[in-house]
């Protein structure tokens, strides 16, 4: 049976103490500088929303490896953790991507949106942006994505296959998407990476965060062309 959590919602549609992420969703989904957290009790929570509903270290930007993690940061997996998710409304439609990289000195995210595409482009992209940021770090990354299309593309060799193939399945139909596939490959190839599935809306609290972000993007009317897809 899973551990019962507890979401605390200091900004959002309601804030308070709710038990169930589908509750906490609700108040926080789409919802721009929405602010909350999951806890293991609700005494917790209740001490979080005293304390002003604030995270413990504020966002800053990526640094490079002479900046240097800290030795307790490094032993999480001996690894950089990064979060990315994508989302599209109405798929087709506007669509945002997301990232959540935990750094020495607190999450580091990054977010942008079109004014059309797909869940899946968003994904993708999601994940370059990802690798494009770390890529000087000098630390290995463990990338997070409820996407199965991004980890088995990548770790199945399906995205290598297509593209040995000039862009063509193993039926002989188009690949989808192989210009940001072809941008992901190149820096797989480049920087130390590997690619973990996570359940989505399942609790995970910086999964939910890019999560949010994302949709958030896609909301906010983006008038930014993803020239992949309106071109095709």
């Amino acid at each position: 049976m899973a551990k019962k959590k507890f979401y605390a919602v200091a900004a959002g549609n309601r804030t308070g103490i709710f038990q169930t992420w589908p509750e906490c969703e609700t108040q926080v989904k789409g919802v721009a500088g929405a602010r909350y957290k999951s806890f293991d009790s609700r005494e917790e929570a209740e001490k979080w929303l005293a304390d002003g509903g604030v995270y413990e270290k504020k966002p800053k930007t990526v640094k490079t490896a002479a900046d240097a993690v800290t030795p307790e940061h490094k032993s999480i997996s001996g690894k950089l953790l990064v979060y990315t998710d994508g989302s599209s409304l109405n798929n087709p439609g506007p669509g945002g991507w997301a990232v959540v990289i935990l750094e020495s000195d607190g999450p580091n995210e990054l977010f942008g949106a079109f004014r059309k595409t797909t869940n899946n482009r968003m994904e993708l992209l999601a994940c370059i942006k990802a690798l494009e940021a770390v890529k000087e770090n000098g630390l290995e990354a463990l990338l997070h994505t409820d996407s199965s299309y991004v980890v088995n593309g990548i770790e199945k060799g399906w995205a290598k296959s297509w593209r040995k193939r000039g862009w063509r399945k193993s039926d002989g139909n188009e690949a989808l998407n192989s210009d940001l596939w072809a941008r992901l490959l190149d820096l797989v190839e480049k920087v130390p990476v590997s690619f973990k599935w996570v359940k989505g809306h399942a609790g995970n609290e910086y999964n939910e965060r890019c999560d949010q972000l994302a949709v958030a993007a896609a909301k906010d009317h983006p008038s930014a062309i993803d020239e992949g897809y309106e071109r095709a």
